[in-house]
């Protein structure tokens, strides 16, 4: 759940940068979200978890 819940948060951020930089607007914005929603109520959605998980896993054993 933790993953999910920062992932949010990035795209969250990504889109409130875009919108302030004006190469997002708002109805390309709701698309997204409405995009998002879909997604995880349809029957991909524990792909796209099982994805992010493996990947936010890859990415914690990365030492800088």
């Amino acid at each position: 759940m933790v993953v999910s819940v920062s992932v949010v948060l990035l795209l969250l951020a990504l889109c409130a940068l875009l919108m302030r930089n004006r190469s997002l607007k708002p109805s390309h914005a709701v698309v997204c979200v409405l995009l998002g929603f879909l997604l995880a109520s349809s029957s991909v959605a524990p792909t796209i978890q099982s994805t992010l998980t493996s990947a936010a896993g890859l990415v914690s054993t990365l030492r800088p």
